[in-house]
């Protein structure tokens, strides 16, 4: 998301502007949480916290859906947003038409966790569907089935899924950006809180940067999590962003590496090999679970998203 700073959007920082809703959003990066869960969490009554969710939820920030809980109807809470990009001069509010051919354009892509084009996986491992367990839990030689593209989560212990990046660009074209958006954790036998994993992202075989997840979540059910997919198992991730831009590669806003868009070949007919490994050699070698559309928090898969200038 892209915001001018303007007085308009004078509602949208004003959110930010309390320690309380700052505390929420942290909380809620981590998962989803009800207003009572959060009220405990920040000691505060629940009359408070609603008002907070909804300031956050006027700024499009957070967004809340009632379920149902163990003594009525709860409201759940979850982020909206991954990112702003604050727009400081040239906003969209100041390009007219005149400028259109100078507006950046870009390509938007989603893609399965099923269909990576390479891996090398070691157990514990599987695949699941929406539907079902896509062969045997813990057999490598599954992750090769025809099936495999139906997966909407996989997990391994250590190794690799590499996945082709669509690559749409013409030689006129010069990239500013590429995000990747995807929902990820640790992998531990059944599941783990604290199960750190030290998780590798590369591109075309360089290295983007490599993070610490803190566990494998299955303390409660995934948002999106299927009815039939047991409470003993993995349950859901979290929303990492990565982007590459001029300046170098960040992960949910951090710069982590000097990775940078120059150094990503966009010839024609060239594959762009994107990478999720557990390395065994890791200080913390804690494995991988991936999330796709109808499991987990997020109800999305790998995202991509190409930007031209």
């Amino acid at each position: 998301m892209k915001l001018p700073v303007s007085i308009e959007q004078l509602s949208f920082f004003e959110s930010l502007g309390s320690e309380t809703r700052l505390r929420i959003i942290d909380y809620l990066r981590e998962e989803p949480h009800n207003i009572k869960d959060l009220a405990e969490k920040l000691q505060l009554s629940s009359a408070i916290i609603t008002k907070h969710i909804q300031k956050l939820e006027e700024a499009g920030i957070v967004e809340t859906e009632s379920v149902p809980g163990i003594r009525g109807v709860q409201k759940r809470c979850s982020l909206k947003l991954t990112q702003v990009e604050l727009l400081f001069q040239n906003s969209l509010a100041d390009q007219t038409t005149d400028s259109v051919a100078e507006q950046p354009t870009g390509d938007i892509f989603s893609i399965p966790v099923g269909q990576y084009v390479d891996y090398e996986i070691k157990p514990t491992c599987g695949l699941a569907s929406r539907d079902k367990l896509i062969g045997i839990v813990d057999d490598p030689r599954y992750f090769a089935d025809p099936e495999h593209v139906k997966a909407d989560h996989l997990w391994f212990a250590s190794g690799y899924v590499e996945y082709r990046l669509p690559n749409y660009s013409v030689s006129t074209e010069r990239i500013s950006s590429l995000r990747i958006s995807l929902e990820v954790c640790s992998e531990a036998p059944g599941f783990q809180k604290d199960w750190p994993s030290d998780i590798t992202f590369s591109l075309n075989g360089k290295e983007l940067l490599t993070w610490t997840c803190p566990g494998d979540f299955g303390d409660k059910r995934g948002r999106y999590t299927p009815a039939w997919w047991t409470d003993k198992m993995t349950q859901y991730g979290l929303l990492k962003t990565l982007l590459i831009t001029h300046e170098g590669t960040f992960l949910d806003g951090i710069r982590m590496s000097d990775f940078s868009v120059h150094e990503i070949s966009m010839e024609k007919n060239r594959d762009i090999r994107f990478r999720i490994a557990s390395l065994a050699s890791a200080r913390h070698p804690g494995g991988v679970s991936l999330f796709g559309r109808g499991f987990g928090n997020y109800d999305q898969d790998i995202e991509v998203t190409w930007e031209y200038q």
